[in-house]
């Protein structure tokens, strides 16, 4: 009976620490201070990285946060003035994407609340709830591959797309 509790044991605990390398866990400080932004509604050398199409602008995030910054409350405005140009009866595709820390399941749910989050400002700004599509690319469709702290800025976005 010992024998079977020890065995049951250590099998559950095999299974439990699994056999996957984590990725390391970032130091959240070294991102404080690297941020895309996109100085008062206009262009600046950061948004040469646009993953966006038909005219919209990337609205990009902090590390492991969804929530709209300050600095790209001007790119929303932007974007759902174009919006209101161009919309008419198409809908619109937001892509929220990640950094690659975290796990698939994390960095995937942290993509639909900045999809989400999106949607919500823009309907704020007068944009149909019923127009706006809403998807997540995890870590999975990344603008940049270095390991670079300004590369992982830019991976944290919401891409906008038009569909036709």
């Amino acid at each position: 009976m010992i024998k079977k509790i020890a065995l049951f044991s250590a099998i559950a605990i095999l299974l439990m620490s699994g056999c996957s390398q984590k990725k390391p866990a970032p130091d959240a400080n070294s991102f404080a201070a690297d941020t895309v932004t996109i100085e008062d509604g206009g262009v600046s050398s950061q948004n040469r990285y646009n993953g966006s199409t038909d005219g919209m602008r990337s609205i990009y995030f902090n590390f492991g946060e969804y929530d709209i910054s300050y600095d790209m409350q001007g790119t929303v405005a932007f974007n759902a003035k174009v919006l209101r140009e161009k919309l008419g009866g198409k809908r619109v595709k937001l892509e929220g994407n990640c950094d690659e820390f975290g796990t698939d399941e994390y960095n995937y749910a942290l993509g639909l609340k900045r999809a989400k989050a999106v949607k919500d400002a823009l309907q704020a700004k007068g944009i149909r709830s019923g127009q706006i599509v809403i998807v997540s690319f995890g870590e999975s469709n990344p603008q940049c591959h270095e390991a670079s702290d300004s590369c992982y800025a830019r991976n944290r976005r919401v891409d906008l797309h038009l569909l036709r």
